[in-house]
């Protein structure tokens, strides 16, 4: 809002001027000694006008029709940048323009357009990790800001429940049924899963079908998987569902080989040229898109790599109509991405649309020591075991609050810390304290909202701070960046705290705390919508 109406005013001067067009940039200076806003437009066009900015600069300040109501005084500093100072009525002004539509704001008109967010997508073959924890929490947090903004949301998992790991599955809960039942001295296969959950499948299993004996042939292995995999994603989705998460569509890779999008893009790419046959195998040409050298997509057994169902996948995206495309994957994934990505382009599709987030990896620390042993169950933490520790709140906001590109230490201690010192905690009981302070007065009319300007520091500080929210939620989503909102309400709740040590709003006369009801309702409205697009409740009461 702030930005926008300086934006406004330097395009129209730079118009008046004619010169040449420029991207404006407006920052909003953390000293408040450098002004609400500023400007190094002036510094940008120093090079086509061949003038010093603060020439330009002076320039600029000549063609603006300065409102003495709105605008206190505009200068400049340094090497030519121009900063403005608003009034306390042109604040007052932006601060009531937010209040009519305090549930709403931030939040853009429908833009017509759709993405598709995939995220998630761990196969069915086990208990979901702390990894797999950031990727979720990532994924449905970007798919909110995305929602946010405008666009229409389609939240998709894709999952591989074919081939050789499930197979690994299936002989891995074989094998604990056959120990729990008929020959306790069955070996487990080389290559199995020895986690503690396979036992847990294996008692279902023999439970459910009122087993004694078991006989390994395909029938009873097919049986088996079908049910270990039903068992992980009943799970998964149970983990999930804690965390707020849920998604619209699972995308299974086997639909790809059985609904024929496979031999179709096989032939597309031999029909385009961009694949030959080489010793019985079928190579991708990639050296001639651009990377370093061609890839096998088939196996000379038959078999695909991993790449030729990846990039099939992201065919049928562009296929399905959507406008963004959005992967959230670990940092193990990222030797994959450039491949699918030069095989989109040679396919004619616009790479461009699609975007990789990668994230880090997670460490669980506690008093400055990792911490790879649960001390409940000692063995190594699920992502389920998290939340049952220190709440779903915690788990989302810790995963979110760094970088996504940064290595995250999840602090254990402080993640159980039950007080301000928890940077979510801190969040939510900014919230609380404004529902409390709301509902201790009685009120029967309705706030006025024909008032005299904000004049305290702290009150003006607070409303410059309420206007940045729209621009928080718009980088955190174009730069699929969620910690830049987390970040934004941090400083949102650092300035309530001060207002709320400095301006008392209980037992001041009727018309400054009428002024303050609307300043306090408005950042309980924006501290609200804030958490809620994080996926973090807001409590009235902590």
């Amino acid at each position: 809002m702030i930005k926008q109406f300086i934006h406004n005013l330097i395009q129209t001067s730079l118009i008046s001027n004619n010169f040449p067009e420029v991207n404006i940039i407006i920052d909003i200076p953390k000293n408040p000694q450098f002004g609400d806003a500023s400007t190094n437009v002036a510094m940008q066009l120093t090079k086509s006008l061949r003038l010093s900015p603060r020439e330009i600069a002076q320039q600029i300040i000549d063609k603006i029709d300065i409102n003495d109501e709105l605008i206190e005084k505009i200068e400049i500093a340094g090497a030519g940048f121009i900063n403005f100072k608003f009034t306390p009525k042109f604040l007052t002004g932006a601060l009531l323009q937010i209040y009519t539509n305090k549930n709403d704001f931030g939040r853009l008109p429908r833009l017509g357009k759709t993405a598709n967010v995939e995220y998630v997508s761990a196969n069915p073959t086990g208990l979901l990790h702390l990894g797999h924890g950031r990727n979720a929490v990532i994924g449905d947090t970007i798919a909110n800001l995305l929602d946010w903004i405008g666009y229409d949301v389609t939240r998709e998992y894709y999952f591989n429940n074919a081939g050789n790991q499930m197979r690994n599955l299936a002989n891995s809960v074989y094998a604990r049924i056959k120990q729990l039942t008929d020959d306790p001295n069955y070996e487990m296969p080389q290559d199995g899963y020895f986690g503690e959950y396979i036992i847990d499948i294996a008692r279902d299993y023999i439970v459910q079908n009122t087993v004694s004996t078991i006989d390994n042939n395909d029938e009873t292995l097919f049986r088996i998987q079908q049910f270990a995999e039903n068992w992980n994603f009943a799970k998964i989705k149970e983990t999930l569902s804690k965390l707020k998460i849920s998604q619209d569509v699972y995308y299974n890779e086997n639909s790809l080989y059985e609904t024929g999008k496979i031999n179709s893009l096989l032939n597309e790419l031999k029909e385009k040229e961009l694949s030959y046959e080489k010793d019985g195998a079928i190579w991708m040409k990639f050296s001639e898109l651009g990377l370093e050298q061609d890839r096998v997509i088939v196996k000379s057994t038959g078999e695909p790599t991993y790449r030729l169902p990846d990039i099939a996948y992201h065919r049928e995206k562009f296929l399905r109509g959507f406008d963004l495309i959005i992967d959230i994957f670990g940092a193990d994934h990222i030797a994959t991405v450039p491949d699918v990505l030069a095989a989109i382009r040679a396919l004619g599709y616009d790479d461009n649309q699609v975007k990789v987030v990668i994230h880090q990896f997670v460490t669980l620390t506690e008093n400055g020591q990792q911490v790879k042993m649960s001390k409940r169950s000692g063995k190594s933490y699920t992502l389920d075991e998290l939340i049952d520790e220190v709440g779903d709140d915690v788990v989302r906001f810790f995963f979110l609050m760094r970088g996504v590109n940064t290595h995250l230490e999840f602090d254990l201690a402080l993640a159980k810390e039950q007080s301000e010192k928890n940077p979510v905690f801190y969040l939510q009981y900014a919230h609380a304290r404004m529902c409390s302070i709301l509902a201790k007065i009685e009120r029967t009319e309705e706030i006025n909202t024909e008032i005299d300007s904000f004049t305290h520091p702290n009150e003006l500080s607070m409303i410059k701070k309420i206007t940045d929210f729209p621009e928080s939620i718009i980088n955190a989503a174009r730069n699929y960046e969620p910690h830049i909102l987390t970040d934004y309400l941090n400083d949102l709740a650092s300035e309530f705290h001060l207002f709320y040590h400095n301006c008392r709003i209980i037992g001041e006369s009727l018309e400054t705390m009428n002024k303050r009801l609307i300043l306090l309702e408005t950042t309980k409205s924006i501290m609200a919508n804030g958490l809620k697009a994080l996926g973090i409740t807001a409590p009235e009461r902590m």
